[in-house]
């Protein structure tokens, strides 16, 4: 089943001397619970692609639909209450509330989206055990390492069973154990709950993992591969 499709999407930052295309023309589906990997050089437009995807950035052209949604027909509150909703994001600087322990910033959407205190508890539970990191939980993110840092992120982009977990260069500052297990919590995660993953990386370990590779020069795709 398509959860999302993107349509001949473009990114065109206009500038004194030239229009920059960003994202050049991007055509893709992807089905329920993929596990995929969008590679390619510096500047290829891999975080451009992945920020529309994920409503942070609006395409200039074409169209972005996460289950019949087209993310460009949404205002920015409804765009906001869309993400909060459906889509988690991981990112490279893993972007914890320093003030909030483990388990809080776990439950971090989730009292946004005001599930009830039981729930929130059981379900940020689950996720620190399935992260290991149960022993973590009143930590916070200066007293944890950068892996385990990471792995709380990615706990708190699962907690609200997003339709889409979105990871730009989630292991970029990670080490080569670090990664190897935070690799495997996701691919573990992805699994189980059927949450699709979709990584910008440059990183060949995250490559090696994935299920889909594609990879993008100039702002277009340039080959499409499942494993």
């Amino acid at each position: 089943m398509k959860v999302l499709e993107l349509k001949d999407v473009q990114k065109i930052y206009k500038t004194a001397a030239v229009d920059v295309h960003a994202v050049n023309g991007i055509t893709l589906d992807f089905e329920e619970g993929e596990f995929a990997a969008i590679v390619g050089p510096s500047g290829s437009g891999k975080t451009t692609l992945l920020n529309m995807i994920g409503g942070l950035d609006r395409p200039t052209e074409g169209k972005i639909l996460i289950d019949g949604t087209d993310l460009s027909q949404l205002k920015s509150s409804e765009l906001i209450d869309f993400r909060l909703h459906n889509i988690g994001f991981v990112f490279q600087a893993y972007n914890l509330i320093p003030v909030l322990t483990a388990k809080e910033n776990v439950e971090f959407i989730m009292n946004l989206q005001k599930w009830p205190k039981k729930d929130r508890s059981e379900r940020t539970h689950e996720l620190l055990r399935a992260t290991g990191l149960e022993d973590q939980e009143n930590k916070r993110p200066s007293q944890m390492s950068g892996g385990q840092q990471q792995r709380v992120a990615v706990a708190r982009a699962l907690a609200s069973k997003p339709k889409f977990v979105l990871a730009d260069e989630p292991t970029a500052n990670l080490d080569s154990k670090s990664t190897e297990k935070l690799l495997e919590i996701m691919a573990e995660l992805n699994a189980k709950e059927n949450i699709t993953f979709i990584f910008s990386t440059h990183d060949q370990r995250v490559v090696n993992k994935a299920k889909r590779i594609i990879t993008i020069e100039d702002g277009k795709v340039t080959d499409d591969t499942r494993k």
